[in-house]
Parts: C-alpha cells; sequence; structure tokens
C-alpha cells in the first residue's frame, strides 16, 4: 500500500521547513524515506546537489544528514557523553569529536553539568535534548526532527522550539515534523501541510 503520493518537499539553507498534519498523512514515512530506512518506488530524494534516493541510513549521514526519532531513541544505559559520542561514531579524529561535545554542551549547558548521568534516569525533555545533542555531533548540513515535541511538559515544548530557533540562529538548517502545528508554524520560514499522503498546502511559516 503507498503512504505518500506525488509529495514534495524542499528546503533551503538557512532555514526551518515545518511539516504539519494529521495522524496517518505520511509526516514520518516521508522522512524514513529521506535518510534510508524506506525506499520509495518511485521518485527521487536530492541531498546538497546529489541523488540518496535509497541510500543505507549511515551513508546518508556521511552525506551531513542528522535525524531525530520520534520518541528519542537514546541509550538509556549510557551515560550523556556515551550517547553524544555515539552521534560522532563515524569521527575518527578524537580532538574533533571532543570540540563537537563542547559545542553542544555551549547549546544545552544542562547536558555539560550530567554528562556522567545516564540517560535513561533523565526526565522526557532532558532526553530529547541529549537526542537532538547527538545529531548535532557530526555538525550536519540537514537535521529532520520527527515530532520534538511529543510527550514533553508545556515547559521542556517551549525550551525545546527555542533551541529549535537557536540553532537556526547559529547555522543550521532543520526540517520539523510536528503535531502541534501552532508551535511548528510558530518557528517555520516554511511550512508545508500534507493529508493522506500528498501536498495539501505550501506557505510562509509565522516565525
Amino acid at each position: 500500500m503507498d503512504i505518500l503520493h506525488d509529495v514534495s518537499l524542499d528546503v533551503y539553507a538557512g532555514e526551518i521547513v515545518s511539516i504539519i498534519g494529521p495522524n496517518g498523512a505520511g509526516k514520518s514515512t516521508a522522512f524514513k524515506t529521506i535518510v534510508g530506512f524506506l525506499r520509495p518506488r518511485q521518485g527521487r530524494v536530492i541531498f546538497n546537489g546529489a541523488e540518496i534516493t535509497g541510500l543505507r541510513p549511515d551513508l546518508v549521514l556521511r552525506r551531513g544528514l542528522a535525524y531525530v526519532p520520534q520518541g528519542r531513541l537514546v541509550f538509556p544505559q549510557m551515560t550523556v557523553l556515551e550517547n553524544l559520542e555515539m552521534g560522532a561514531y563515524t569521527e575518527r579524529d578524537a580532538a574533533r569529536v571532543a570540540a563537537a561535545v563542547e559545542r553542544v554542551y555551549a547549546l544545552f549547558p544542562i547536558l555539560g553539568e550530567r554528562r556522567r548521568q545516564k540517560a535513561g534516569t533523565m526526565s522526557g525533555g532532558e532526553q530529547q535534548m541529549v537526542a537532538i545533542a547527538r545529531a548535532l555531533m557530526t555538525s550536519p548540513r540537514l537535521i529532520l526532527l520527527d515530532e520534538p515535541s511529543l510527550g514533553l511538559s508545556p515547559r521542556f515544548v517551549t525550551l525545546i522550539f527555542d533551541k529549535l530557533l537557536e540553532m537556526r540562529r547559529t547555522g543550521f538548517t532543520l526540517m520539523v515534523v510536528e503535531q502541534n502545528a501552532t508551535r511548528a508554524l510558530g518557528i517555520a520560514d516554511r511550512a508545508y501541510v500534507l493529508e493522506l499522503g500528498k501536498n495539501r498546502f505550501e506557505g510562509p511559516g509565522q516565525r
């Protein structure tokens, strides 16, 4: 059964693009296709001028694309620092890994304070920060975030979306799938609405 039908999504350097729509609209499927977990029967994925359709996720990562999945998926028995280091597993230069760790600590100071804490003992909002920080470890050209506010308290929803704006200000490019349309549009340069696997609307965000 086809889930996506003639969906077309674009993102340009330095933007936040939000993708909203009801459950079952195909938003998460689109992300999984982009990062290589699913292979489309038709269509292409073009990233930074090169086709990456159907590449394995690890090869997509090496091209400069990072993915923060729905549900966070941190390594619960690993410390914050160990989780971050897992995000840089393709980097063999220890000095560069250490520098990346310090950069994400600057964005998320609480992670630096809790670097030795096991991720599984943290709150959902703190785990989401770990997941986002882990994705930043390779300084990706594009970061896909799938439902970053899912299951979080209002306080952490506000904090996470503030951090996404801060990431944009420092030069990161983001695509965000989000059920909270108000929040998603509030940070977006542009937005797409998907419904039943199709583009229904494209327009400016409300940032």
